[in-house]
């Protein structure tokens, strides 16, 4: 093994306190791995939309300029209180990856030239620590690239689906369904037989979703959105939904319409509406408005809450995230196989335009880093 430190370059993101974000590239030494810790030498990295959060902040891409081996970025006074707790720190960036582990320490030294996916943070880097728990070591004939989301979209539609059936829900909606996530979501409801509500935001995504199979797509930019949406719901008795939109008022919308799909079958009026929950869990934040409820649509018996991956595996314990990754390796390159509409080394993360791009979010539009380029 290496017994030096080596040196290895990471992007970092910084929001100052007069307001300006700044992302560079800096190189670090990365310490010689001890007991379980690996050494990952890092080969893709996808830039997820949680990821965005954390690299580009509240600010402002309008103001967006390259200023030497540095990208600068405004961000308006009145959404510095956003982003209070992480001013004048350079943050790392990257929550999860796929590359070779070049070191281990002792007790993980049969690891090393294995080739892993990891999600550890800070993984826009050409070199990444992480423990041998971390990792989740590749089939021989998947790629760095087929295993770069191999942890969070996948575990995160897998655990959608356990906790429709820990609460005791029968089918769920999604919103931005035409997502990477939302088509492994739609592949792994087929299988579990889980009836689901697909909701998307124009007819090509409609299209995509119904080449795959998905059988409830709605529109919902269409005029019949709503009439369509509660007739869905109707048909498959959704209680749950996930929604990665937030802000708006299509939170609302869809616990309006499960209302009026669950008043069809109540025997009497109630002032307070129906006895059924209905349930909206926020696992993401496309739209950055405030969520807008309207509960005279929807009685009392709902909820809306927040959704966090790594939550859900604090309180479903480990033996469940274990299974749930056997499942993602055996499925990596079927039910779980992610696509990339472009492929990127950590310095075009200093581009103005390459920013830009991904930040929109556009379905079909995910970029992958190759740090190793």
């Amino acid at each position: 093994m290496n017994s030096e430190p080596r040196k290895g370059k990471e992007l970092r993101s910084r929001i100052s306190a007069d307001g300006e974000l700044e992302l560079s590239i800096v190189e670090v030494d990365l310490p010689v791995p001890t007991g379980d810790q690996v050494l990952v030498r890092m080969e893709a990295t996808p830039i997820n939309p949680s990821d965005l959060a954390l690299l580009l902040g509240p600010a402002d891409l309008a103001t967006a300029r390259r200023d030497g081996d540095r990208l600068i970025a405004k961000v308006p006074p009145e959404r510095l209180p956003l982003v209070q707790a992480r001013l004048d720190q350079s943050l790392p960036v990257g929550s999860e990856g796929a590359g070779t582990i070049v070191d281990a320490g002792e007790s993980a030294r049969a690891l090393v030239g294995k080739r892993v996916a990891l999600v550890t943070g800070g993984t826009y880097a050409q070199l990444k620590m992480a423990r041998a728990l971390e990792c989740m070591v590749l089939p021989d004939d998947v790629t760095p690239a087929q295993g770069a989301s191999a942890y969070v979209n996948p575990l995160t539609a897998l655990s959608m689906v356990e906790t429709l059936r820990r609460e005791g829900h029968t089918a769920l909606v999604h919103t931005a369904a035409a997502s990477n996530l939302g088509q492994m979501l739609v592949r792994v409801c087929a299988d579990e037989k889980v009836p689901l509500v697909n909701i998307v935001r124009s007819a090509d995504q409609v299209a995509l979703l119904r080449r795959l199979g998905a059988q409830y797509v709605l529109d919902s930019t269409s005029p019949g959105f709503k009439s369509e949406l509660t007739e869905a719901i109707a048909s498959t008795g959704a209680t749950l939904a996930f929604d990665a939109i937030s802000g708006g008022t299509l939170a609302s919308t869809i616990l309006g319409c499960m209302e009026a799909a669950a008043a069809r079958k109540a025997t009497a009026y109630s002032r307070y509406g129906t006895s059924v929950h209905k349930q909206v869990y926020v696992y993401g934040r496309l739209d950055v408005r405030p969520i807008e409820l309207d509960p005279n649509r929807f009685g009392l018996a709902w909820g809306v809450s927040g959704w966090l991956l790594t939550a859900f595996f604090a309180k479903a314990g480990m033996e469940v995230m274990m299974r749930l990754r056997a499942r993602v390796l055996a499925e990596l390159t079927t039910t779980f196989a992610s696509n990339f509409a472009a492929t990127i080394a950590l310095t075009d993360m200093l581009d103005v335009d390459t920013v830009r791009a991904f930040s929109k979010r556009a379905t079909g539009a995910k970029y992958l880093v190759d740090p190793s380029r």
